[in-house]
């Protein structure tokens, strides 16, 4: 089972460390699609690919 991914969380792939940060545009089933900032919006499986959860770290006001 793998964590509830919703429009606006911060992920990354950590078998393409290359792409960098990526933002969930969508999540339907076991397809994410993300923005990554280095591979642009792409669609993944998650049967197949692991995604981490990035902690949003930037300062409140």
């Amino acid at each position: 089972m793998h964590d509830a991914f919703t429009p606006g969380m911060l992920v990354r792939n950590p078998d393409q460390p290359a792409w960098g940060l990526g933002q969930v545009q969508s999540a339907v089933g076991n397809r994410v699609t993300a923005n990554f900032e280095n591979a642009g919006k792409v669609t993944l499986n998650l049967a197949v690919v692991r995604l981490v959860v990035v902690e949003d770290d930037s300062p409140r006001p």
